[in-house]
């Protein structure tokens, strides 16, 4: 059953491909930001067997769907309500309708067996909503990030369907200048997030707290974080959902306009 795209912004961008498709939506991710899930404050034991997506602190990789013609889903012991415990685990009794397919592009985190938690986000579906759950790990195939990006490497302006970024070298004492924008329309109103910072890019990545004058392993209970990383073509950033309004998350894989 081929459904409304949901899910990370890419297949069309790297590989040609068709669309993914997935069973009935999920309306209760529609607001989920994936990167920022604190399994510490949550009324329900944390259960491990669980994938609710990918969390601020894994080790999260950008991969690609490299089998096929489809890879599904795999449940979670609470994806239904506690029928399936014996999840995630290969074998039809796991196996659920929805699917991606080779091209398709997600966040990586954690793996659990032959399983990896990932997080998938259309990339021309406007709302910013996300398909997380366990994909077969052998069926992922993990896209390298530039080893050491050039400062032109960063420059420009970057977008995806509902938002933004765009750095300058225009910044205070050699800094990057990082100006971003955010806007999620809901039933009611439109949630909004901002950026900017100014911030020395590392090595590898760029990291900043707030308007990046603090440094980012700065401990502080709250403030918006930012990591960014070059993969292929992309800018591929995550932020701790402390950035805006809710589901105004800057997550996500941006392509630089011409």
């Amino acid at each position: 059953m081929r459904a409304g795209i949901i899910g990370i912004m890419l297949s069309a961008m790297l590989a040609a491909g068709p669309a993914a498709a997935y069973d009935t939506y999920d309306s209760r991710s529609l607001f989920a930001n994936p990167m920022f899930i604190d399994h510490g404050t949550s009324d329900v034991a944390y259960d491990p067997r669980n994938c609710a997506g990918v969390d601020w602190d894994d080790e999260v990789v950008l991969a690609r769907v490299t089998a096929g013609p489809r890879v599904n889903f795999i449940k979670s012991p609470d994806d239904e309500t506690g029928k399936a415990p014996s999840c995630p685990a290969a074998g039809g009794a796991c196996r659920k309708k929805s699917y991606l397919v080779p091209g398709d592009f997600v966040l990586a985190g954690r793996t659990r067996g032959d399983f990896t938690c990932i997080s998938y986000r259309s990339p021309v579906r406007r709302i910013p909503a996300w398909r997380n759950g366990w994909l077969p790990r052998a069926a992922l195939s993990p896209v390298a990030p530039m080893p050491a990006p050039q400062l032109s490497d960063w420059l420009g302006t970057w977008s995806l369907p509902n938002g933004s970024i765009a750095i300058t070298d225009d910044g205070i004492g050699g800094r990057l200048h990082i100006v971003g924008e955010m806007a999620v329309a809901t039933m009611r109103d439109v949630h909004t997030g901002t950026l900017d910072a100014q911030v020395k890019p590392g090595t590898d990545n760029i990291a900043f707290l707030e308007d990046g004058w603090l440094p980012f392993e700065t401990n502080c209970d709250s403030g918006c974080r930012v990591r960014m990383r070059r993969v292929g073509p992309f800018l591929l950033v995550q932020d701790n959902g402390d950035c805006g309004g809710a589901g105004a998350s800057f997550t996500g894989l941006y392509r630089r306009s011409p």
